[in-house]
């Protein structure tokens, strides 16, 4: 039994006059009530309780450590009901960890309308393309590509990140279309330094066939929005997630190749802390989230 739970005890023990009715009251043996109050006034080093054979009653000291008790217990309560509003309301400060692209051309248009449908809620945006440990860094919640690693995290599945290979049409004119992935030999790159195998692109055709395919070219970045610029303005071929070429595919700034081909699919998860104990602005968010992605939900990314 710990302090607080003594506490209690002791508490009841005076408002009853009685260990056995304490003990009753708490649902524990008699024995360990005594023994408990006990240990209790041997750390403190005094009596507290008056015993005879027609009860008990608080000595003077007693008294005065009941009175303070009482007080202890109250805010002890008061702490406990805080903490269970606050997990089963969606209110306080939501955390959000998402890399840099996939937050300002999808996560941020989602963000504002559940904040506008939950306005107790403050939402705290962290724009990273580095893995971030959600404990450390106090992140209530981060959405991940791609296959999850550690399985104490809780996770929830959202939907599908395809990708898809352009070029706009003045560098088409110049340099050709390429008709199979074995082309793009022939052809100036635009890598992304992060996944895809970074100079290696992998393909796979409707058939099952697969190919991966060494290319080069002249830029090689960390950032999508300067791979999607640099081949929006003639620069080369580039391979990029469905949600960041989505409106050039619209305004037929860029233009899909090897469309009989597809590439890597990465997998989107909210990811969470913990499975247990989720408080509901998280499990609520993510929930939330699930609604949101539909089967070509990158047609609403801007």
């Amino acid at each position: 039994m710990d302090r607080i739970e003594a506490i209690r005890l002791f508490i009841r023990v005076v408002d009853l006059g009685s260990f056995s009715k304490a003990a009753a009251d708490l649902r524990i043996g008699q024995p360990a009530a005594t023994k408990r109050v006990a240990q209790l006034e041997k750390q403190l080093g005094a009596r507290l309780l008056h015993r005879s054979t027609h009860g008990v009653t608080p000595t003077e000291i007693g008294l005065l450590y009941y009175e303070k008790c009482k007080l202890i217990a109250h805010h002890v309560e008061e702490a406990q009901s805080v903490a269970g509003l606050l997990q089963s309301q969606v209110q306080g400060v939501l955390r959000v960890s998402t890399s840099v692209a996939f937050g300002r051309r999808v996560l941020v248009p989602l963000l504002m309308r559940f904040m506008r449908e939950h306005p107790q809620l403050q939402i705290d945006l962290n724009f990273d393309d580095r893995y971030v440990n959600l404990v450390e860094q106090g992140m209530d919640v981060a959405i991940r590509m791609g296959r999850l690693e550690d399985s104490t995290l809780g996770a929830r599945y959202l939907g599908l990140n395809p990708w898809v290979l352009v070029a706009s049409s003045d560098y088409l004119k110049a340099h050709g279309t390429p008709q199979a992935p074995a082309d793009l030999a022939a052809h100036d790159a635009l890598i992304y330094s992060t996944v895809q195998g970074d100079a290696r692109w992998n393909f796979t055709s409707a058939k099952g066939k697969m190919l991966s395919i060494p290319v080069k070219g002249p830029l090689r970045s960390n950032s999508l929005s300067a791979l999607l610029a640099a081949a929006r303005s003639g620069m080369g071929v580039a391979a990029l997630p469905r949600y960041v070429a989505e409106e050039s595919l619209k305004t037929s700034a860029v233009t899909p190749l090897l469309t009989d081909w597809t590439l890597p699919v990465q997998e989107i998860h909210a990811v969470f802390s913990s499975p247990r104990l989720v408080p509901a602005k998280v499990s609520t968010f993510v929930a939330w989230l699930q609604g949101a992605f539909g089967e070509d939900w990158w047609k609403g990314a801007s």
